[in-house]
């Protein structure tokens, strides 16, 4: 299976693709972009290998991350959707784990929000999962209000195996 291609006001979000891979990887090498998500830019490797572990997810589980492409331009925002990384945190076992990252230039602009609740929407109608899970760093207050606008709330206020942030709960 390949990520579906769903479409809001502003965004288009599809499967991610070969031409997608020199924007992901200039994205996630910016300091400011890993800031709040590992804290260290990735390498060219590193980021291959999570653009492949995106994609490679619908395959198996039948969602995954999808690039979050703005419609005027055509410019690589980002990426994000549903995941299981099977990380070793024990919060998450079982859970499908939802996860979003822009550009800094899209931050500020809604479209997290508008892109995650597409994400949502997709996967309240054909997943129908019980409970979605999301990890989000304590300094990260835009991500947390994005959170809350999806629906999310605090479940845990520290997760052992990230001790700078809290487990968020949909469901």
């Amino acid at each position: 299976m390949i990520a579906p291609t769903l479409t809001t006001d502003r965004l288009i979000l599809r499967a991610q693709a070969l031409g997608d891979f020199e924007a992901f990887q200039a994205a996630w090498a910016d300091p400011e972009m890993t800031r709040f998500i590992g804290g260290t830019p990735r390498d060219r490797n590193t980021s291959w290998q999570k653009f492949l572990m995106g994609s490679g997810l619908w395959s198996i589980l039948g969602y995954g991350y999808w690039s979050f492409i703005e419609r005027n331009t055509g410019m690589f925002l980002g990426n994000g959707g549903l995941a299981q990384f099977e990380r070793g945190v024990e919060a998450l076992v079982g859970h499908v784990e939802a996860g979003w990252a822009f550009v800094p230039a899209a931050w500020g602009k809604g479209y997290a929000t508008e892109a995650m609740a597409a994400v949502l929407a997709w996967s309240d109608a054909t997943l129908k999962p019980s409970e979605i899970r999301a990890i989000i760093d304590h300094d990260n207050l835009a991500s947390a209000r994005v959170a809350e606008k999806l629906g999310f709330a605090t479940l845990l206020p520290m997760i052992p195996e990230f001790l700078e942030s809290a487990l968020w709960r949909r469901g």
